[in-house]
């Protein structure tokens, strides 16, 4: 058995030297972090749901014309993905008062906001991701000007097509967090959606009860985060392989 080269290890995911030139084979981990790593634990299964989850979700943004750098899902924990030079920048979508939002402005949790409010922040766990403006980011060449105004063009673009994807299946999209990345192709270079979007990246609410769908059940010590994870894969219409399975878009009591 051959041995892959490991390109780079992050909290959730590992990437592997592709099958082909400019590509990569990203790796969905059972490991949940948070706080910069400061929490950790390991869930069975956790991995193949954001594989699955990020997969669909990364699909239907690719048929809307996002460009990313999904190719094809290789197996239930590993995608096959187009290679990136990460910008070292998160992007923030925000839609309703929650965590360190909440917490830092002194808004109460759920309160819906006067509009979707954008952030960044550095990506460097050393330093905890601080939050960063759009003047730090060129000053240091982060990214040039025409960078972020692509990221931020295309984060509201994103924003307002999972909205009412997951509103549609009764989920309230109330932040969710994503990285972009430099794709060249010759001597062309455009930025592109990478990463994942999954509920280790998003704060997902039942639209009836409020209850949460996504990583703060970690974070919060509520429990029952892959029952969570697998009621939002539920409601995609995802089928997990040898499970026979019937989204549900009714309230769900997460124990």
């Amino acid at each position: 058995m051959t041995r892959r080269r490991k390109i780079y290890e992050g909290k959730a995911k590992i990437l592997y030297e592709g099958p082909e030139p400019g590509t990569l084979v990203q790796h969905f981990k059972d490991d949940a972090t948070a706080f910069n790593n400061k929490k950790h634990d390991l869930i069975e299964g956790k991995g193949v749901l954001n594989n699955r989850i990020s997969e669909y979700v990364f699909t239907r943004l690719g048929e809307i014309g996002i460009p990313t750098h999904f190719l094809k899902r290789v197996n239930m924990r590993e995608q096959l993905v187009k290679e990136v030079e990460i910008i070292p920048i998160e992007v923030m979508i925000r839609n309703v008062a929650a965590g360190s939002l909440a917490k830092r402005l002194g808004i109460e949790e759920g309160t819906p906001l006067p509009r979707s409010i954008i952030e960044f922040a550095y990506k460097s766990d050393e330093l905890d991701d601080p939050l960063v403006t759009e003047e730090h980011i060129t000053a240091f060449a982060w990214a040039t000007p025409q960078e972020i105004d692509d990221m931020m063009a295309m984060s509201l673009r994103i924003n307002d097509f999972l909205s009412g994807l997951f509103l549609g299946i009764g989920i309230k999209l109330i932040d969710f967090k994503i990285e972009f990345g430099r794709h060249f192709e010759g001597e062309m270079m455009r930025v592109i959606l990478a990463d994942e979007i999954s509920p280790d990246s998003c704060r997902l609410w039942d639209t009836a009860t409020n209850e949460k769908l996504d990583k703060d059940r970690f974070r919060r010590d509520l429990g029952g985060l892959m029952d969570a994870y697998q009621e939002v894969a539920r409601r995609l219409g995802i089928l997990m392989e040898n499970e026979d399975q019937t989204p549900r878009t009714g309230p769900v009591l997460v124990k």
